[in-house]
């Protein structure tokens, strides 16, 4: 088992790049790290002042009781912003990140579709428990966003 740290990310990162998104141009400097531990969101990307890119993921999945799928589908999720122009140097291929529900369209055209049907039932299953299990509060309500 190995330690889940930023160069593990990083190492996940250019795995993930180089062998599924071969021909998207790396046009800044890319930094990836855990960050936050939010309940309601997996990952993010944002553009810093100095022109680097920053991919932010869940500081929760260096819990091993997370799948490792789930961390590779949140940067390959990032990594389809950054290939549509948000918070990266190349050009903005959409008006909004998610509209018409382009990135999941994206990611099953590289292979990721049963990878997302199983997130889908982790968020549904799994991730409520293990949010009030480590942070000793109730989010019942989280529940309710995922079940549609």
């Amino acid at each position: 088992m190995h330690m889940r740290d930023d160069s593990f990310l990083a190492g996940r990162l250019n795995q993930i790049w180089s062998m599924l998104f071969p021909e998207v141009e790396r046009k800044n400097n890319i930094i990836i790290k855990f960050k936050g531990k939010w309940k309601n969101k997996f990952g993010h990307i944002k553009l810093l002042r100095n022109k680097s890119t920053e991919i932010a993921i869940n500081s929760h999945f260096k819990s091993q009781e997370i799948p490792e799928y789930i961390i590779d589908l949140t940067i390959a999720h990032e990594l389809v912003h950054y290939m549509h122009g948000f918070n990266s140097p190349l050009e903005k291929r959409f008006k909004h990140p998610h509209k018409g529900n382009i990135v999941n369209r994206e990611l099953i055209s590289r292979g990721f579709g049963s990878m997302l049907k199983k997130e889908k039932e982790f968020v549904k299953s799994f991730w409520p428990g293990f949010i009030e299990k480590n942070r000793g509060k109730n989010f019942s309500f989280f529940r309710n966003i995922f079940k549609a």
